[in-house]
C-alpha cells in the first residue's frame, strides 16, 4: 500500500527553525520525485520544495536560503529542514509523491503529483 506520512510540525518562534519528515512506504523514495508543498487558510497549495530521484532540487523563491530539502533511502524518508521561520511560512506542510518514476524532474506544481500525505501543521508565531 502507497503512503506518505508526515511528522514534526509545531510551534515555533519567529527565527526558529523545524525539520519535517515525510516518511513513504509502498514505493521507493528516490525512484519519485518528492515534494514539499504548503496551505495557509485561504489561500492555494504551493510548493515549497521538490527533490528528484537523482538528487536535483528546486525551492520556491520565498523559502530560498531558509530552507532544504535531503532524503535518506536507507529510512524511506525525506527531510525539510526549515530555518529562520517566518509567520508567513504558517500552513500545513504536505509531502507528495511525483507522477512519473526515474524522471530527473523537480515541479512545484501540485497536479504533477498523484499520492499525498495527511498534512503537518506548522505555526510560526511569538
Amino acid at each position: 500500500q502507497l503512503q506518505l506520512v508526515e511528522s514534526g510540525g509545531g510551534l515555533v518562534q519567529p527565527g526558529g527553525s523545524l525539520r519535517l519528515s515525510c516518511t513513504v512506504s509502498g514505493f521507493a523514495a528516490n525512484s519519485y520525485t518528492i515534494g514539499w508543498f504548503r496551505q495557509a487558510p485561504g489561500k492555494e497549495r504551493e510548493g515549497v520544495s521538490s527533490m528528484s530521484s537523482n538528487g536535483d532540487t528546486e525551492y520556491l523563491d520565498s523559502v530560498k536560503g531558509r530552507f532544504a530539502i535531503s532524503r535518506d533511502n536507507a529510512k524511506m524518508t525525506v527531510y525539510l529542514q526549515m530555518n529562520s521561520l517566518k509567520p508567513e511560512d504558517t500552513a500545513v506542510y504536505y509531502c507528495a509523491k511525483g507522477r512519473f518514476s526515474n524522471r530527473n524532474l523537480t515541479p512545484l506544481a501540485p497536479h504533477e503529483y498523484d499520492y499525498w500525505g495527511q498534512g503537518t501543521q506548522v505555526t510560526v508565531s511569538s
